[in-house]
């Protein structure tokens, strides 16, 4: 993998979903070693530090059916400007969550540099709710919808353009729990989805070989959202919403080495490690033990 000069931004975020916790997430990726790991392997990284994140009053507005709209929208949009300047200095972003309602500033940063944005979404839900269908009202189910311009018009309008992605630029892998509203919206818009049954059926390999090859004809660059919950709990607990029968550790590690070899990345995060609800900071260390595959490193 050609080196490369990383920025990482954190975003401790904790307003996206009701749990608290999250928002020391990034605090606990950079403690299992992140910087060390990503200059050991021969990268130039410079750490930006944390968005300021208003811990505002917890609001649920029964009029959107959003909770805490105006702070994740503050939050958002402070990201895509720092994400923004991030990509024109011409370094890669490496953002660190915090929940995952953060992707919303991510692509509204990275998107604005691309024609045709690809996005891989590593998770266990599809994250494709609106203030319509979401049963919770928790932003952090949202960004992927909120990112094709679906959603309240403060969180789609972010940086001043919608939507940030097409629909046919979008692979979603890992996914086994989705809600009505978002079985509909794959199906309408034609999202490629890999469940866990694909993944059990095919094999990673042969997922991400697709997933890779679909979008390298497509797109003129790839952001990859991993979201910690999309592996199974027994190898990442500290995440606000887990799902059993996810993805392993070791399938997770040849995903992250497929995509450095197919070199085809220009922005990353890695969100939802909840430090709370964790054990001996095991999922953060995960994050980062995959962050260090998904940047070449070798075992030889």
């Amino acid at each position: 993998m050609q080196k490369k000069n990383i920025s990482v931004i954190g975003v401790p975020m904790d307003l996206g979903q009701m749990r608290r916790g999250v928002d020391m997430g990034p605090s606990a990726i950079r403690y299992a070693g992140l910087l060390e790991r990503l200059e050991n392997i021969g990268h130039t990284v410079t750490d930006l530090g944390d968005i300021r994140i208003d811990q505002a009053e917890r609001v649920h507005t029964a009029e959107t059916n959003l909770r805490n709209l105006e702070a994740v929208v503050k939050g958002n949009t402070e990201l895509a400007d720092q994400v923004k300047a991030v990509k024109d200095a011409g370094d890669f972003p490496l953002i660190l969550g915090g929940d995952h309602s953060i992707a919303i500033g991510s692509l509204a940063g990275i998107s604005s540099k691309h024609e045709n944005l690809g996005v891989i979404w590593y998770d266990a839900h599809g994250d494709l709710n609106t203030g319509e269908t979401s049963p919770s009202g928790n932003i952090h189910g949202m960004p992927l919808a909120v990112s094709l311009g679906l959603g309240h018009e403060d969180l789609v309008n972010i940086h001043g353009y919608t939507p940030k992605v097409k629909p046919e630029n979008i692979v979603i892998i890992g996914a086994r729990s989705l809600d009505e509203g978002e079985r509909e919206l794959i199906k309408e818009k034609g999202i490629r989805v890999y469940t866990m049954h694909e993944v059990d059926r095919m094999g990673m390999t042969r997922v991400m070989e697709e997933s890779i090859e679909y979008l390298k004809g497509r797109t003129d660059g790839v952001h990859l959202s991993l979201d910690l919950d999309g592996l199974d709990p027994s190898d990442a607990p500290g995440v606000g919403t887990p799902v059993l029968g996810g993805i392993s550790y070791r399938e997770s590690h040849l995903a992250m080495e497929m995509l450095a070899e197919a070199d085809i990345l220009t922005s990353a995060e890695f969100v939802e490690v909840n430090p709370i609800l964790d054990e001996k900071n095991k999922t953060a260390t995960v994050a980062v033990a995959l962050i260090g595959s998904l940047f070449g490193e070798k075992l030889l």
